[in-house]
């Protein structure tokens, strides 16, 4: 597991440590990527390691969230991709545009060998690998990949985000794979649910958090005041939620719950996304409560909810710790309310 922060890594060793998984492949290399833009140095690397993967026999397949506009609006959340198909296309790898309008395509995983996966919350561009909090996890464990294969098949075979990921997975050594729209409810309501249960302390870092049940469970846990809870979030991203939410006469309940559950938050005053602007969100999708963990590309949002999002249950008290730890270390970076 690795954390990333605003200006506290090089892209360069994002890129050296992602070559040499990419480089162990022998049979397959299946990446579903939302949003991919790697210029110069850095993404020749990567490139790189994907042709000398195909040279060596490997297939290698991408899909990616393909971003042109649909008829109807689409909420704000998350700010669109990069991607350039074209770049992509030199690459010489199959590659799969999976339609992101309404419902984006936003994982960010790789599966390897159908043994292995890279997964988290960085997208493969170099703001997120050098100005975002994320946290990338890999995981070589064949139940584990056998999920994600399974639901890049899904993706794959039908070309849109649909159905996919409707299928449940059981918990393997203290992991369990959780993949959105198919799940997306019961993901919610299990992330919800382990908020609510928990007894020590509850750790949250997301951009935003707007899935209902996930609010209640927060107000209810802030109201009883019996658990250490804390978290950070995007502050930029917030307000533009509240801004949107005004507009819309369906979502105006869900803004009392909001502020409640904001009581427990600091946020990232991130720079407004604009067409060319620096992209330094807090981006980093990950809930601890106890000694479990959450993380992925889920957003704890309703849109997330119906996005093809991956996220890892973990029980594990040592990761725990380690990422309640780097939690608290954001709040302390970024103290200021929402």
């Amino acid at each position: 597991m690795q954390t990333l922060e605003d200006g506290a890594q090089a892209p360069e060793t994002t890129a050296e440590r992602l070559v040499a998984w990419l480089g162990e492949a022998t049979r397959s290399l299946d990446l579903a990527l939302y949003d991919v833009r790697l210029p110069g140095a850095v993404g020749d690397a990567v490139a790189e390691a994907l042709r000398g993967a195909m040279r060596r026999g490997v297939r290698v397949r991408l899909a990616f969230n393909d971003d042109t506009p649909g008829p109807d609006p689409r909420p704000f959340e998350p700010p669109p991709p990069s991607t350039e198909r074209h770049i992509l296309e030199e690459l010489g790898a199959e590659l799969k545009g999976i339609p992101g309008w309404r419902d984006l395509m936003h994982h960010k995983y790789v599966v390897r060998d159908e043994a292995a996966v890279w997964t988290g919350s960085m997208n493969w561009t170099l703001d997120s690998w050098t100005r975002q909090e994320n946290v990338i996890a890999t995981v070589a464990d064949g139940a584990v990949a056998a999920a994600y294969a399974r639901d890049f098949g899904q993706l794959w075979e039908k070309g849109k985000v649909g159905v996919s990921g409707n299928f449940d997975v059981a918990a393997a050594d203290g992991i369990r794979p959780w993949f959105t729209p198919g799940r997306g409810r019961a993901l919610s309501h299990r992330i919800a649910e382990r908020i609510s249960a928990a007894e020590r302390r509850v750790r949250i870092a997301t951009p935003l958090v707007t899935a209902g049940p996930i609010l209640a469970a927060l107000n209810e846990v802030i109201g009883e005041e019996r658990v250490d809870i804390a978290g950070v979030c995007d502050a930029t991203q917030v307000r533009q939620v509240f801004r949107q939410w005004a507009q819309n006469p369906r979502s105006k309940w869900k803004g009392p719950l909001l502020v409640g559950a904001l009581e427990a938050f600091s946020g990232k005053r991130s720079d407004p996304y604009a067409p060319g602007s620096i992209h330094n969100f807090m981006h980093a999708k990950v809930t601890v409560a106890d000694d479990v963990v959450f993380l992925g590309s889920f957003n704890l949002s309703r849109s997330g909810e119906m996005n093809a999002e991956n996220v890892l249950e973990i029980a594990d008290p040592a990761l725990a710790e380690r990422l309640a730890g780097w939690i608290d270390g954001l709040r302390a970076r970024y103290p200021d309310g929402i």
